[in-house]
């Protein structure tokens, strides 16, 4: 049998990477900043996010935002402000898909611009 001391730490443990997790979710996915943390301060980290997000996707994929036009980092910001990213590669199609343009990939890791569907 642990001492109370022991499991006192572990439950402290588990709350501690409960509210981390609380907290990523908030500034990488949209969800409710956790009770304790400055809402203010969580959604401006989270604007940094996604703004940092949308430039990665335009450094990787420059067609794309030509296709979008001068409101790219806007309309990326508003796709992806529910959405933890897995990558700027998916962001790029997963986006694209979502913005009725068509991107074909010539490599393993070059995107490129194809057509913009009506």
């Amino acid at each position: 049998m642990r001492p109370p001391e022991a499991h006192s730490r572990g439950s402290d443990a588990d709350v501690l990477a409960e509210r981390q997790a609380a907290l990523v979710r908030a500034l990488v996915a949209g969800s409710p900043v956790p009770h304790g943390f400055d809402t203010e301060a969580v959604a401006a980290a989270a604007r940094a996010l996604l703004h940092k997000r949308a430039g990665e996707v335009a450094r990787r994929c420059p067609l794309l935002v030509h296709a979008c036009g001068e409101d790219f980092t806007e309309r990326f910001i508003a796709w992806a402000a529910d959405k933890p990213k897995t990558s700027t590669a998916s962001d790029a199609t997963a986006f694209a898909e979502y913005a009725g343009i068509a991107l074909r990939t010539s490599g393993p890791s070059r995107m490129s611009f194809l057509r913009r569907r009506r």
